[in-house]
């Protein structure tokens, strides 16, 4: 759409917009839309960009001070976020932020081994230390899947201290998956292409034992044995998904992109659940990036049977879930050309013509959010389809249009946006980040 025709649109978002000049008191407003919500889930536009970790710490921290929020769930494995839990609430041996992120030693390293995570760490421990005995203390946890290998040593060794008969047992059903030396992505293209067998029967069988024995294993020792129980139930569960996973990669790209939201979905719920038994209804803050916490109903990729974990939270909880999303117009990024390459600091091209980054742009405010709930000439103009960009861990400048955009409905997508027009890259605690990288070519901006 050219620019021209959109000059009414971009003086009603000038007005709608919420301007933010890095005061706490900017967010009130956020705070009164998202109310009395048990789940506010806080995206990214990218895995790597400063701000968006930054700014959605601050909120984060408000929502524990001022709303009640106990716990944080993560884009991340199950036991590495648990080291992190066990740090903030006070009950490891890890003598500092840094220490409590080593088991982050997965690719991409960066998204969570970072100064701005260490930052909020060192807070939410200090905020946790300084409440009273009585209080629950907040925990950060994790709802992904890549960690099959090591949640399975996790379940084994809850196992060989509380039924070391079990254990051995234990022991046989993953024996399946052991034959590919801790390489998850080999097993799942062998047992799809009929190379071995399946190991989805053991590591079902697995879960459900551990279930059944719950009561068991649970009267021990009180809130302790609950919470370890949990921990093994979780990872358990973990295998079980994380075995199915890696067999669907080698089917379709839509498959496995359910299957892991899907996964997430439910370790919400399970988390959900478990927190409420010791007393009163939690309330949740969910951090990952936007492409998994914005209503894929609203995407192109929705339409093409993709779903993910801001849809089927919506769809469970309704108005108990807020969903935020995050944009940006340039600025430079922490990302890999390809997978399992070391970081590199990345310019982030302009935002393309007839995006919502351009459009947000063209205001000329550097920092601002809209509530998109709201009914105003601004979030009438926006339902309109736009393109909107993504940057996860790969960031390919070169194929940006097709690598990183796609069509949304914004007001559809989530009940907020923030957009800071000009962003910088997130500081990696592992000091390997490639200097900054200048990928435009001569023909840019026509892509030619």
């Amino acid at each position: 759409m050219p620019e021209a025709t959109t000059t009414p649109l971009i003086e009603s978002i000038c007005s709608a917009a919420h301007q933010l000049t890095g005061k706490a008191e900017n967010y009130n407003s956020l705070m009164d839309l998202i109310g009395d919500a048990r789940f506010v889930l806080i995206g990214e536009a990218s895995h790597g960009t400063h701000e968006f970790y930054q700014q959605r710490a601050e909120i984060t921290k408000q929502l524990i001070q001022n709303k009640g929020f106990s716990a944080i769930a993560i884009e991340a494995d199950f036991p590495d976020a648990d080291r992190v839990n066990r740090y903030v609430r006070g009950i490891s041996s890890d003598p500092t932020p840094e220490a409590a992120l080593q088991e982050f030693q997965q690719f991409p390293t960066w998204m969570w081994r970072n100064v701005d995570v260490v930052t909020f760490v060192a807070w939410l421990r200090q905020y946790n230390d300084a409440l009273p005995p009585n209080r629950t203390k907040v925990g950060f946890h994790g709802l992904d899947l890549y960690s099959l290998y090591r949640s399975i040593a996790a379940v084994l060794d809850y196992l060989d201290r509380v039924d070391p008969e079990a254990a051995k047992h234990a022991r046989d059903r993953y024996a399946c998956l052991e034959h590919f030396e801790e390489d998850a992505q080999s097993y799942g293209y062998a047992a799809t292409s009929g190379l071995s067998e399946s190991c989805q029967a053991e590591a079902v069988d697995q879960l459900k034992e551990l279930q059944q024995r719950a009561a068991e294993y649970t009267q021990q020792d009180g809130q302790v044995a609950e919470d370890e129980f949990f921990y093994a139930q979780q990872n358990a569960r973990l295998v079980k998904d994380a075995e199915a996973y890696y067999r669907s990669m080698f089917q379709e790209r839509v498959s496995s992109w359910n299957l892991r939201d899907r996964h997430m979905a439910d370790s919400l719920d399970e988390l959900v659940n478990y927190l409420d038994r010791q007393g009163q209804q939690t309330k949740i803050v969910v951090w990952a990036h936007n492409s998994h916490l914005g209503d894929a109903r609203a995407t192109d990729l929705g339409k093409s049977g993709q779903w993910n974990l801001g849809q089927l939270v919506r769809e469970k909880y309704g108005q108990e879930a807020i969903l935020i999303g995050f944009s940006t117009y340039t600025g430079t990024v922490t990302a890999t050309s390809n997978w399992n390459e070391p970081p590199q600091m990345k310019r982030v091209r302009p935002g393309l013509p007839d995006s919502y980054e351009a459009l947000f742009h063209a205001t000329g405010l550097p920092q601002f959010w809209l509530n998109l709930q709201a009914d105003n000439l601004a979030i009438t103009g926006l339902r309109e389809r736009r393109l909107e960009r993504a940057i996860g861990v790969i960031y390919r400048p070169e194929t940006e249009r097709s690598s990183h955009y796609f069509y949304a409905s914004l007001p559809q997508q989530f009940d907020a946006i923030i957009h800071i027009d000009d962003t910088r890259a997130v500081e990696p605690l592992d000091r390997t980040v490639e200097p900054i990288i200048d990928e435009v070519p001569e023909t840019f901006p026509s892509a030619l």
